[in-house]
């Protein structure tokens, strides 16, 4: 992202890489508007706004989540099954399946916040911690 945080890009569009520290920032502002959310608004505007809020955060966040994975040369459309996985826990896990949604959200977690992203340019574009020079 080269110093300089275009966010309109990273929030709505899916297209090309995006480092470990954006990812994380941007994944961690998603979250907690989210559980901001939650906590502000009571349960009969809940099922009344929610319909217009969550469709917006869940975009941001397939668009955030598949840059996340072009870095780490994997297709975007993994990020359908991580959001699949976090909508099926949340606000907090309660039968076996949500187990299972919670192995994969711990993967996810792994892959798109512990592992660096493939060195060099790969499919999905340049590196966006070392840039191609002008």
């Amino acid at each position: 992202m080269n110093g300089q945080t275009d966010w309109a890009a990273l929030l709505l569009s899916a297209d090309g890489r995006l480092a470990r520290g954006p990812f994380l920032i941007a994944a961690a502002m998603l979250l907690g508007l989210a559980a901001v959310y939650e906590a502000v608004v009571g349960v009969t505007l809940h099922w009344l706004t929610g319909w217009f809020v969550y469709p917006g955060l869940i975009y941001c966040g397939a668009c955030v989540l598949s840059k996340r994975l072009h870095d780490r040369g994997k297709s975007g459309w993994w990020a359908a099954l991580i959001l699949f996985a976090l909508v099926a826990v949340w606000p907090r896990p309660v039968g076996f399946f949500d187990f299972l949604f919670g192995i994969a959200l711990v993967w996810a977690v792994v892959e798109l916040g512990v592992l660096p992203g493939e060195m060099g340019a790969n499919r999905y574009g340049a590196n966006p911690l070392r840039p191609l020079a002008a």
